[in-house]
């Protein structure tokens, strides 16, 4: 694991909080700079995040209870691997969720501020070229922009909380498997088909823009098994 070089807190500084060192060491994970497999060690990460060991432990459980870390007694802690059966109910999260929204934002007709928001996110995926943390970011932008716009932010939030197995596979196949320019063209299409109000095409075109992922991870599996837990108990 790459440390990153940080003194301890001066006195007077307030300390790292675990919700820091937790949101810090999740975002490691997702986007794969910490990769399935890969051992943590608190002292280590309490000298990253010059604290004690307490908030970093902290950390660590609600990680645990994410499902992004697992502590093997007498082993250690270690990140685990990508789960299927997590990909499967994210699946199912952003299926029940994005296609409503999607429809209801369709149906209503979208502002002329979030429209721009969509498209600037598009043309940020394409500006991105092979790096995906920032195509990533403009992904996340364009999707979100929908439920925003419909005053459903908050629902967003519970599909982010749910697709962190999706993000990783996303980080893993970036940008050799994941068919960028298809994904791009999709989102072109989704927008078109909601400013043309046209629920039935905009619903139709996301869920096979979500169905993408699968494909990836089925893919990915053949070539980075040690990677990916085949947990799901049936096919994707």
């Amino acid at each position: 694991m790459v440390q990153e070089k940080r003194t301890l807190p001066r006195r007077g500084e307030t300390p790292v909080s675990a919700a820091t060192i937790y949101e810090t060491i999740r975002r490691d994970i997702v986007r794969m700079r910490l990769r399935p497999g890969e051992r943590l060690s608190e002292n280590e990460l309490g000298l990253r995040f010059g604290t004690s060991r307490t908030p970093v432990r902290e950390a660590i459980v609600r990680l645990v209870d994410d499902g992004l870390i697992e502590v093997w007694p007498q082993r250690g802690t270690f990140v685990s691997r990508i789960s299927l059966r997590a990909i499967k109910r994210a699946r199912f999260v952003r299926n029940a969720l994005e296609l409503g929204i999607i429809r209801e934002a369709a149906e209503l007709g979208l502002p002329e501020v979030a429209f721009k928001q969509a498209e600037r996110a598009i043309a940020e995926q394409r500006e991105a070229g092979n790096d995906p943390d920032r195509f990533t970011d403009a992904d996340d932008k364009f999707h979100r922009t929908f439920a925003n716009a419909i005053g459903y932010g908050d629902i967003w939030s519970i599909v982010e909380s749910q697709k962190a197995e999706f993000d990783r596979i996303r980080f893993l196949s970036l940008p050799e498997v994941t068919p960028v320019d298809l994904l791009i063209r999709q989102h072109r299409a989704i927008l078109k088909a909601v400013v043309a109000r046209d629920a039935e095409t905009a619903e139709k075109i996301l869920r096979a823009h979500l169905s993408i992922v699968v494909e990836t991870t089925v893919a990915l599996m053949r070539t980075n098994p040690d990677l990916i837990n085949d947990d799901a108990g049936e096919s994707l």
